[in-house]
């Protein structure tokens, strides 16, 4: 089986500090990497520079068994990768189904007619397949942290995306609403999403 993601002596410099020094990692569809280490280890910066919000300074990256000179987040999403930061990117007074597919309409109708039920329909399949049952019409301020949460993954996934990195995803949960997580996880592996979790 070959690694779905490669990375070889990644570096990234900023005034006065060297954030990474030669970073190497493979990754395999369904495997979940953690990484771990202080504040100020790199950890965040690393996933930056996969979804394409940074440049890295030095090193090779390989997608599918592409490389990849440089990535850009459009770039990033098209070759699968999806990042959910700790911060929510979601827009609160818009519903669960319209931040889903928020810039990617196009997959539900055509690019100047919003097909709202084909929306609510797809967006409600996603929620399920991920093990909940929120109504996706409902508006993203309605919802706790963990359906926030669980409404990026299934963002991330309707974007086919088949390599999720999560910035510090449990960070804000409660103790159940991790086990959620962690049972949300469980089923991407399953679907071979590949996960790099800090």
């Amino acid at each position: 089986m070959q690694p779905v993601l490669t990375l070889r002596k990644i570096t990234k410099d900023y005034p006065g500090v060297r954030a990474l020094n030669g970073v190497d990692l493979d990754v395999f569809p369904s495997e979940v990497h953690a990484l771990v280490g202080e504040n100020g280890a790199g950890k965040s910066t690393l996933l930056k520079i996969l979804s394409g919000a940074i440049r890295h300074d030095g090193g090779d990256i390989t997608v599918n068994e592409t490389s990849v000179p440089e990535l850009d987040p459009l770039i990033s999403q098209r070759l699968g990768i999806s990042i959910i930061y700790q911060e929510f990117n979601l827009v609160p007074y818009l519903s669960i189904a319209r931040n889903i597919f928020l810039g990617h309409e196009s997959q539900i109708g055509s690019q100047w007619v919003l097909k709202k039920a084909k929306m609510n329909q797809r967006a409600g399949d996603l929620l399920l397949s991920l093990g909940v049952d929120i109504d996706p019409k409902l508006a993203i301020a309605k919802l706790s942290v963990s359906e926030k949460q669980m409404v990026e993954i299934a963002r991330a996934l309707s974007l086919k995306c088949n390599i999720l990195l999560m910035d510090e995803p449990s960070a804000s949960l409660a103790e159940h609403e991790v086990d959620l997580l962690f049972r949300t996880i469980q089923k991407l592996k399953e679907n071979r999403v590949a996960i790099v979790y800090v």
